[in-house]
């Protein structure tokens, strides 16, 4: 679709596109084990080699995150995590990094808040849209005017169910980048990419989406080129996560750099 405005997940997959190279999407769950440490990892992620970053906000019924997810968001609620926390979260890394910023959230934090408000929070911190796991485009009027309004992107989901009229609508609502759901079913790392993901990421660019980004089961470098052969970003959680609870900022660090090592076409081509 038409930008009106410098959307920054796109500028961010461009720019790695210019580098022959498909981008890294790091995703930490905000407040976890702290707001400060989270804030600390996204540095750690973007100093490492991810060009966006993906911000998740705490959500008490969670229908999407698999188990280390999920005990790390329980973690960072029992912490005393609250929703407006993660504009102090996306405003400590957008300050030292360059990284878009994008925050993923289920809807009912964001209408509780008030989606005007809660827009405007994002943008005043610097953040480049939010990811909506479960906001589908039909109903998303209040979210187009208020992402219109103050410049964020907009990242709906597709997966390998997605009919092509439900494809196609959600490509034309997106913004930024479409998030392809590699597999059905909850968030996790694996041992092996869902097959499903290259058709998923075909049937988008055909349906005119200009860059895709493949999420859900992504773990090591080997994930990583696969994905980077075909997609324009490849975005990892579970293994991100899981670093930062076993060995805390630095492991997220290092693990960041070795994931970075796959993104290269050559290396998925060769």
């Amino acid at each position: 679709m038409t930008e009106q405005f410098a959307s920054k997940s796109a500028a961010a997959i461009d720019h790695a596109r210019a580098e022959g190279r498909a981008a890294l999407v790091g995703y930490l769950p905000a407040g976890y084990p702290t707001v400060q440490e989270s804030i600390d990892a996204g540095i750690a992620l973007a100093r490492n080699g991810a060009d966006l970053i993906e911000i998740g906000i705490p959500y008490s019924d969670p229908v999407m995150d698999g188990p280390v997810i999920q005990a790390a968001t329980t973690e960072a609620i029992a912490n005393g995590f609250r929703v407006a926390d993660v504009f102090d979260v996306v405003a400590g890394i957008t300050a030292v990094t360059d990284a878009a910023v994008l925050v993923m959230t289920y809807w009912n934090p964001v209408m509780r808040m008030g989606v005007d408000e809660f827009s405007r929070r994002l943008a005043e911190a610097g953040g480049a849209g939010l990811i909506t796991p479960d906001l589908i485009p039909d109903e998303a009027g209040e979210w187009f005017e208020a992402s219109d309004k103050y410049g964020l992107d907009r990242v709906f989901l597709v997966a390998p169910s997605s009919t092509p009229e439900r494809l196609d609508m959600t490509v034309k609502a997106s913004r930024g980048f479409v998030y392809a759901v590699s597999i059905m079913g909850v968030t996790g790392a694996r041992q092996s990419v869902s097959s499903a993901a290259e058709d998923v990421v075909a049937r988008a660019h055909a349906a005119g989406a200009e860059r895709v980004c493949v999420g859900l089961g992504v773990s090591n470098p080997d994930h990583v080129r696969e994905i980077a052969a075909y997609a324009d970003g490849v975005i990892v959680g579970t293994a991100l996560v899981a670093a930062l609870r076993d060995g805390g900022v630095d492991a997220v660090g290092q693990l960041t750099k070795n994931l970075s090592a796959g993104l290269g076409r050559a290396a998925a081509d060769a």
